[in-house]
């Protein structure tokens, strides 16, 4: 095996090592590194069998990931501006009181439109989980009130711990309160494509309004993710 192959797997491996644990939500880019490297050293050592076997096995995966990853772009700008009776918003993490960077965005998309449609109801919709001294519907009910929503059109749902429950339990509060109403759901950009698969379970009809992500690491990340969520979501639908 040549030298520099070794060099390279190793930066490659290393930077993989940095992202996973120096940088929060870079995981999905440390794993491709992390089987970049492999690959590498594997091509190395390996007969020509073996070589021809992997890079058909790549060449597939490498397909099917631009395949399905077509609709999470193309679900990732929304459903353009429209009129909705209720704002679902998706949670996501909480330290300690403090709303996760993701939770800030998501929050920001919700406030952007609920001032632009002042009849809006909004259910902010998330548990309590581990690190979290408050939940996240609590978290973002307060982060919503302290950016001037009226308090009496926010909703919380407190008990949600995934998407599925999240629009689930929603959907039984705005059941109970209305027949027939429209429904918008708040989420990062590149969650919208799950999103409306799991409202398709649950028989909802929703509109999407993207939350956009501040760095472009994050986002990439988070983008190579949902190719495995939506396979998985894809898969027990």
């Amino acid at each position: 095996m040549k030298k520099s192959r070794i060099i390279t797997a190793s930066i490659l491996f290393l930077a993989g090592v940095i992202l996973r644990f120096a940088f929060s939500g870079h995981n999905y880019i440390a794993y491709g590194l992390f089987l970049l490297s492999v690959f590498m050293v594997v091509f190395g050592v390996a007969g020509k069998t073996l070589k021809r076997f992997l890079a058909m096995f790549i060449a597939m995966g490498l397909v099917y990931f631009v395949i399905i990853e077509i609709p999470i772009i193309d679900e990732a700008s929304g459903d353009g501006d429209f009129d909705a009776d209720y704002l679902i918003v998706l949670g996501a993490a909480v330290h300690g009181d403090t709303p996760s960077l993701s939770l800030v965005e998501r929050l920001k998309a919700a406030k952007d439109y609920l001032i632009k449609h002042p009849d809006t109801v909004v259910i902010v919709s998330g548990g309590q989980g581990g690190g979290e001294n408050v939940s996240e519907a609590q978290a973002m009910y307060e982060w919503l009130c302290e950016k001037g929503i009226d308090p009496e059109r926010i909703i919380m749902e407190n008990k949600a711990t995934s998407t599925y429950e999240n629009l689930k339990f929603s959907r039984e509060i705005i059941n109970a309160r209305s027949d027939n109403a429209t429904i918008a759901v708040v989420s990062s950009e590149y969650h919208l494509c799950r999103a409306k698969l799991i409202a398709k379970t649950l028989d909802m009809d929703i509109h999407t309004v993207p939350a956009h992500t501040t760095y472009f690491s994050i986002k990439l990340n988070y983008f190579i993710r949902e190719a495995f969520g939506v396979t998985y979501q894809l898969t027990i639908a």
